[in-house]
C-alpha cells in the first residue's frame, strides 16, 4: 500500500499516531482545529506537512485512494468534521477512506458509514488503547468494518502498534464496541486496586504501600500495567497521593457499556458499581477514588490533579 496518510485531530492521541507514522516512513499531512498545533508538529518531521484546512489537507494526498484518520472527541466533533459545512467528506473522492479513531459509540458508526457509503466512500472504525504512550510508541487497536478492508490497509496496524497487537472484528462499529467495553472492564480493574490499597491504607500494619505495589507487580497473580503505573504514582505523589483529586472524572465508554448491557438483558454489576462509584466520587471524594485518578493520570495523562 502506499504510505500516505492525512491525520484530522492532534491531541494527546492524534499527535502520537502521526509522530509514530512519520518515523515509520509514512508520508503523513495533519490537520488541527488549532492550526498552529499542526504547525508546531510537522516541523518535527520532514515527512509531514500541515495545513490549515480540511480542503487542503485532502488535496495535499496525493495517493489514490485517500487514507484519512480522524481523532476528534465522539459525538458532535465526529459529524461536524466528517459531514459539516467544512467537513472531510464533501473533499474525497469514490474509493477513498475514512478511519474513525476516536472513541466513538459504536451504534453512530453504522450512520457514518451508509452516509459516506452514498459517495462509495468507505468507512473503519478502530478502538486505540495505550494512551498516548501507546500512540507514540505503539499502541493496541481494535478494527472494525470488513475483512476486505482490514486486509488492504494492515500494514497501517502493523506499524502503529506492539508486535500482535491489532485484531480485526468483522462488523461496522465492532471495534469501537470492543473497545467500549475494553474501557468498561478497566473501570471495574481500576476499582479493585483502588478499594484494595484503600483497605490497606486503613489497616493497623502501617504498610509500605509503594513497596506492596512493587511486590504485587513482580510475579504476583495481579501483576499488571495497572500496578506497574500505580507503583510509579506512589513514587511521583508520596502514597498519601496529596495533590491528586479523590473525584474520578469519566468518559462515556464506561456508561454505555453499562448501558447496552442492560439492553442485551445481561448483568454487568462490577462494571455498573464502578462506573456508579465514579459518578458519586464528584461529590464523595475519598482514597479510593485518589487511587483511580492517580492511574488515570499515569496512563492517559488525563487532568488528576485536585
Amino acid at each position: 500500500m502506499n504510505k500516505e496518510i492525512g491525520i484530522i485531530g492532534l491531541g494527546k492521541m492524534g499527535k502520537g499516531i502521526a509522530a509514530q507514522l512519520a518515523e515509520k516512513g509514512w508520508t503523513v499531512h495533519v490537520y488541527n482545529r488549532t492550526v498552529e498545533k499542526a504547525h508546531e508538529l510537522a516541523s518535527e518531521f520532514e515527512s509531514m506537512k500541515a495545513y490549515d484546512s480540511v480542503e487542503s489537507m485532502v488535496a495535499g494526498i496525493s495517493s489514490s485512494p485517500r487514507i484519512v484518520w480522524v481523532m476528534v472527541p465522539a459525538g458532535n466533533a465526529v459529524d461536524e468534521t466528517l459531514f459539516g459545512e467544512r467537513g472531510l467528506a464533501q473533499y474525497l473522492h469514490e474509493g477513498d477512506v475514512v478511519i474513525d479513531a476516536g472513541n466513538s459509540q459504536y451504534k453512530n458508526d453504522a450512520t457514518c458509514a451508509a452516509k459516506l457509503a452514498e459517495k462509495n466512500i468507505h468507512f473503519i472504525d478502530v478502538g486505540v488503547s495505550g494512551g498516548p504512550a501507546g500512540a507514540r510508541n505503539g499502541a493496541c487497536l481494535m478494527v472494525g468494518g470488513p475483512k476486505k478492508l482490514f486486509d488492504e490497509y494492515e500494514e497501517l496496524y502493523k506499524d502503529l502498534t506492539v508486535e500482535g497487537g491489532y485484531a480485526h472484528f468483522e462488523g461496522i462499529g465492532a471495534g469501537h464496541f470492543v473497545k467500549m467495553v475494553h474501557n468498561g472492564i478497566e473501570y471495574g480493574m481500576m476499582q479493585a486496586i483502588g478499594e484494595g490499597f484503600n483497605l490497606m491504607k486503613q489497616s493497623d500494619y502501617h504498610l509500605n504501600l509503594t513497596e506492596v505495589a512493587r511486590v504485587y507487580n513482580r510475579a504476583s497473580v495481579v501483576e499488571s500495567r495497572l500496578i506497574g503505573w500505580l507503583e510509579k504514582a506512589y513514587q511521583e505523589w508520596g502514597v498519601e497521593l496529596k495533590p491528586i483529586s479523590g473525584s474520578i472524572s469519566h468518559s462515556g465508554e464506561g456508561k454505555w457499556t453499562v448501558e447496552v448491557a442492560e439492553e442485551m438483558g445481561q448483568e454487568v454489576p462490577v462494571i455498573k458499581e464502578s462506573y456508579e462509584f465514579r459518578v458519586k466520587s464528584a461529590s464523595n471524594p475519598s482514597y479510593t477514588g485518589q487511587v483511580v485518578s492517580a492511574l488515570r493520570g499515569q496512563f492517559g495523562g488525563h487532568k488528576v490533579n485536585k
